[in-house]
C-alpha cells in the first residue's frame, strides 16, 4: 500500500510517498511543489493542482493525510493558506482516494512520541525510520 503524506503551502508544499507493506515502512519518493512567487493567485493555486495530480498520477498511493492548517496572525495569510491547502484537500479527493486529516502535534507525537518536538527531533526520525529518503 503505498501513502502519501501532504504538508500544504502556497510558497512551498511538501510531499512525500511511502510504503507500507506487512509492518514494513519503506521511502519511494518526496518533493516540494514550489510556485513562482510572482504569479497571480490563480495560477499559483493552479500550479499547485496540477503538480499533485502528476504526484498521483506517477506514485498512485492508495490514501492521502494531510496536516491541518494552524491559524496565523495575519487573517490574509491564512486565507491564502487555507485555499492552498483546499487544492491540496481536493486533488486526491478527486482521484478517489481517502483523504485523512491531521494535526502538527498528532503527527509529531506518532513520530517521535512528543506533541512538541523539534523539527531536528522529527529529522532525525525521519532518517532512522526511513535511511533511504536523505
Amino acid at each position: 500500500m503505498y501513502l502519501l503524506g501532504l504538508d500544504p503551502g502556497l510558497r512551498f508544499t511538501g510531499w512525500g510517498v511511502v510504503s507500507f507493506d506487512r509492518g514494513r515502512l519503506q521511502h519511494v519518493a518526496h518533493g516540494v511543489i514550489a510556485p513562482k512567487v510572482d504569479l497571480p493567485l490563480c495560477d499559483r493555486l493552479s500550479f499547485l493542482y496540477g503538480s499533485l495530480i502528476e504526484v498521483l498520477t506517477r506514485y498512485t498511493p492508495h490514501e492521502a493525510a494531510v496536516e491541518e492548517t494552524f491559524v496565523n496572525k495575519n487573517p490574509g495569510s491564512t486565507l491564502k493558506l487555507g485555499m492552498a491547502r483546499g487544492v491540496v484537500l481536493l486533488a486526491p479527493a478527486q482521484m478517489g482516494l481517502r483523504v485523512g486529516e491531521y494535526s502538527a502535534n498528532q503527527v509529531k507525537k506518532s513520530l517521535v512520541g512528543a506533541g512538541h518536538a523539534s523539527k531536528e527531533q522529527m529529522i532525525a526520525m525521519v532518517g532512522r525510520l526511513l535511511p533511504q529518503a536523505g
